[in-house]
């Protein structure tokens, strides 16, 4: 069963205006997307089209760059209740937006969130912070770990307004790795277009560190990741649909499975690492 580890299934009413704006750039099919964001079943028939059968739907908090308050939690439980096999819900946590951290981890444990999303250049902070006193950031990340809840980090620039890219680069992430060697942690978008090296490195060192593919054109693939088979076991696919520049599911997918890959590896990254990290 394919897994789609990367998809943008959010709240709209709660974008900022300028990040939705960015959204609806050179998206003649808004209104479907709306309509998704809106109906799981409408997506779910949408994933059926692509030959989609898991996708995980990401969600984090970002008041200052995106708009999304913490009620995003709620949101993508309510959402992923539908059909949890195939929706797997993916929230956040933010320690400059929360007055009792505490309480809000225990939330995303009460809600059954399946993966807390850590978005450096939205959430304007460097995932090792809690070294330099973000003491929260400690809390979330012992908290997945003891719980089994893993943690995906945004690495990379991002062009939305108000980001900031130089909490992009991911070999903050190394000091989390041997911090919280437990932590199953999950490189998004493998630090594109700057960072490709530093994240190739990170999957190397650490036997907790994961790669996701997303929001890379599958045609540059192996371009920036020409050893992609030395990793195929701790890589996912994904899309970061309907993100800027991500035109559609199914033909990222049908772009990826062209790769001249092994079967073997394809297989591994269409679905049998996710399988291991979300048990279907």
């Amino acid at each position: 069963m394919v897994t789609d580890c990367h998809v943008h299934i959010q709240p709209l009413e709660m974008f900022k205006p300028e990040a939705l704006a960015l959204l609806k750039h050179k998206r003649p099919n808004f209104d479907q997307i709306s309509e998704f964001c809106h109906s799981p079943r409408a997506f779910l028939k949408y994933l059926d089209a692509a030959g989609i059968g898991r996708a995980v739907l990401i969600n984090y908090v970002a008041p200052e760059v995106i708009g999304f308050s913490p009620e995003v939690n709620q949101w993508v439980a309510n959402y992923t209740k539908t059909e949890p096999g195939r929706l797997i819900s993916c929230g956040g946590l933010h320690p400059r937006h929360s007055p009792n951290i505490m309480a809000d981890v225990e939330q995303i444990l009460r809600l059954k969130i399946r993966m807390i999303k850590i978005h450096p250049p939205h959430q304007l902070l460097f995932p090792n912070d809690y070294l330099h006193g973000v003491k929260e950031l400690e809390i979330i990340y012992r908290a997945a770990e003891a719980n089994g809840v893993p943690v995906m980090f945004h690495t990379g620039t991002s062009i939305f307004h108000g980001a900031r890219n130089k909490y992009g680069d991911p070999i903050y992430i190394d000091d989390v790795a041997v911090d919280f060697p437990k932590l199953k942690i999950l490189l998004a978008h493998g630090g594109r277009p700057l960072w490709m090296d530093t994240a190739f490195f990170l999957l190397r060192r650490h036997p907790n560190v994961y790669l996701d593919i997303s929001g890379i054109p599958p045609k540059t693939l192996l371009k920036y990741f020409p050893r992609l088979d030395a990793i195929a076991a701790k890589t996912l696919f994904g899309t970061d649909w309907p993100g800027p520049g991500v035109p559609d599911i199914k033909k990222n997918l049908d772009d990826f499975v062209a790769l001249p890959l092994s079967a073997e590896t394809r297989q591994q990254i269409l679905s049998g690492t996710a399988a291991e990290i979300w048990p279907e």
